[in-house]
């Protein structure tokens, strides 16, 4: 299908971006999220601000106690970072299981979480990091903890005229022990289920534990009595199956043409399960 008209615009800094929004203008990174809805006209903004020319969102930074990606960062790339495969890596696994060559080398880490698609794999994986997502407009920077930044269907915290500029992955214990599955649709790749998964031990026993799980629900959730049921225990198969049994507690399980909600439960429970004894 041809989207309705629009208006170009493409911006060399982000302050030039944040000028040009407004009114029903929208953001452009890398496409692969709003090209496919304009096209169906699902959406139909006024005009396009083209921001994947600006450098300042496109580097990954080591620094002393977090790793900041740049909004602008493609997927390839993340798959190919040496300090995310050290520090975080299901950062990685993540980037490799996404769409195809072609999406990830054009699709970017901040247009995928800006649009919060309830299959996406960046949602889930950010939510087991512990991640802080930075925020501009017109007014400055602020910091969103990654807790309450996803708040439903398609939806975030981001307000009319911010821009994500980059995200903050904490260089911690249980990022470094981390891991990432899914259960990908066939055509899109998307996650039917996808769990993250990161395990901070102390002496054989779980000491913290972070979980997102993407693909179940409307937006990405945290199974938080997972979490707290492994917590203080050996990480072992019968701890992980005990622990597993109420991951879909407290959460309407989406049911469609790709799967019931039954088949996503079982998908949850086996891959939240899969993705634990990883990490054995």
């Amino acid at each position: 299908m041809i989207p309705n008209t629009f208006e170009y615009k493409r911006a060399g800094s982000v302050e030039e971006a944040i000028g040009m929004l407004g009114g029903d203008a929208q953001i452009l990174g890398g496409g692969h999220s709003l090209i496919p809805a304009l096209k169906l006209r699902l959406n139909a903004p006024g005009a396009l601000v083209d921001i994947s020319k600006i450098t300042s969102l496109q580097s990954i930074n080591d620094n002393e106690k977090s790793i900041t990606v740049g909004a602008g960062v493609t997927h390839a790339a993340i798959a190919s970072d040496a300090v995310l495969a050290e520090h975080c890596p299901m950062m990685g696994q993540a980037a490799c299981e996404i769409g195809d060559i072609q999406v990830r080398n054009m699709g970017t880490i901040g247009g995928s979480i800006a649009h919060a698609d309830p299959a996406a794999d960046w949602p889930a994986v950010l939510l087991a990091t512990d991640a802080n997502v930075i925020i501009q407009s017109s007014g400055g920077k602020r910091t969103v903890d990654i807790d309450q930044f996803f708040k439903g269907f398609y939806e975030t915290a981001l307000e009319e005229g911010e821009i994500i500029t980059s995200i903050s992955i904490p260089k911690t214990a249980f990022n470094r022990h981390s891991t990432y599955v899914k259960f990908k649709q066939p055509a899109s790749r998307f996650a039917l289920v996808g769990c993250a998964a990161a395990v901070e031990m102390d002496g054989g026993i779980v000491k913290s534990a972070r979980i997102g799980l993407t693909g179940v629900a409307e937006s990405a959730y945290r199974p938080m009595s997972v979490e707290s049921a492994l917590t203080g225990k050996p990480l072992n198969a019968e701890t992980i199956d005990a622990a597993v049994q109420n991951v879909t507690e407290g959460v309407s399980v989406m049911s469609d043409h790709y799967a019931s909600e039954k088949y996503r439960t079982h998908l949850a429970h086996v891959f939240v399960k899969r993705a634990l004894k990883n990490l054995i």
